[in-house]
């Protein structure tokens, strides 16, 4: 059996903190689902779908492109939320005049009668949470889960997925 170096014993993380750690990732997680939960038993919506609404809502004439790059997902991502608040008839879309694949999105009554319902954040908690951090927190953050995600050997793709729909 091989004895563990001091610097090896040093890097290698407590039970304790690990579980400890593991319990606050669950809690952020459980927040933030119950939350899209709540929502989508209010209003039949999912969380990314009510705050591609929203965006709609608050800018007039909004694009998909514009959408995609607010919420920070891939453009296929937008335009199928799009789809489906198209299909709920909650808004509507006018093509460009002289370019066709240009879109304009505007909110139609039934859509703000959505949006009454629920109190909010329509982009959901954590981006709330994380626009109440302080700068550095939010570096120190990003800094360490960068090396989680390294450690996991994550796809980085999955960052563009709204976490209402994992």
């Amino acid at each position: 059996m091989q004895r563990k170096t001091t610097q090896q014993r040093k890097a290698a993380p407590s039970a304790t903190t690990t579980a400890q750690v593991l319990r606050r990732f669950r809690i952020v997680f459980n927040a933030v689902r119950g939350h899209f939960k709540q929502i989508e038993k209010q209003v039949g919506l999912g969380g990314a779908q009510v705050w591609a609404l929203s965006l709609v809502r608050d800018n007039p004439g909004i694009g998909v492109g514009k959408i995609a790059e607010s919420m920070d997902v891939h453009q296929s991502t937008a335009s199928n939320l799009v789809k489906a608040l198209l299909r709920r008839e909650l808004i509507s879309l006018d093509r460009g005049v002289e370019d066709r694949r240009s879109v304009q999105l505007h909110i139609l009554p039934a859509g703000m009668d959505v949006l009454r319902q629920i109190a909010g954040p329509f982009e959901g908690v954590l981006p709330m949470a994380l626009g109440q951090l302080s700068d550095a927190t939010l570096h120190r953050l990003d800094k360490d889960l960068e090396k989680l995600i390294q450690v996991l050997k994550a796809d980085e793709q999955a960052g563009s997925i709204p976490l209402a729909e994992l």
